[in-house]
């Protein structure tokens, strides 16, 4: 049997990992598989450490943990929600995006949001690293919808770390294809790290 086929079919039976393991890969509160890990600096966590063989793309990018907060996409849309409507460089329009403060996201994974900084990380291997000053001066999201939809994965999706660059004159004297260089889209998570 092929690698990936056999890890495609343990994602679809878990039922056959041992409980524990289970455990800490899907926290029982989880409606539906995670779609963000939030790591580092952060409060008592609701999974266990990576875990090489099953975060098998986390351990490709180098992305480790010993404990880290995941949320679900139910877990992401019940924070409060804010609407941005930037104009987005990959079509120059403007697109309503939705989705929690990211501020508020970390808290919720019980970081703290003075002294510390967020490395981002996107399915695709890229990287941002962004203050805790920037996150709140240009009041990031974590975008789940854009123009009323959920993002699907193969998109901008399913998450985008984003701000309305439309707002700020700053990011406006900048040409459109460099005001979105720090906004992850794809993003699946962040390590939240002493500055």
């Amino acid at each position: 049997m092929k690698k990936r086929d056999f890890l495609a079919a343990g994602a679809l039976g878990s039922a056959w990992l041992p409980g524990q393991l289970l455990a800490q890969q899907t926290p029982k509160s989880l409606k539906s598989p995670a779609l963000l890990t939030v790591s580092g600096v952060i409060g008592k966590g609701n999974r266990g450490a990576l875990d090489p063989g099953l975060d098998q793309m986390m351990a490709k990018q180098k992305f480790a943990f010993t404990k880290a907060f995941v949320f679900d996409f139910a877990a992401l849309v019940a924070l409060p929600r804010v609407d941005l409507r930037p104009t987005v460089e990959y079509d120059n329009k403007p697109h309503t995006l939705t989705g929690p403060l990211l501020m508020d996201v970390v808290r919720a994974a019980g970081a703290a949001t003075e002294g510390t900084r967020l490395l981002m990380r996107a399915v695709d291997g890229y990287n941002v690293m962004l203050s805790m000053a920037d996150a709140k001066k240009y009041r990031y999201i974590v975008a789940t919808h854009l123009d009323g939809h959920p993002m699907p994965l193969g998109g901008l999706g399913p998450l985008w770390a984003v701000y309305d660059a439309d707002r700020f004159p700053d990011m406006m004297a900048k040409p459109i294809t460099e005001r979105f260089a720090l906004c992850p889209w794809a993003l699946y998570a962040i390590e939240v790290q002493a500055a």
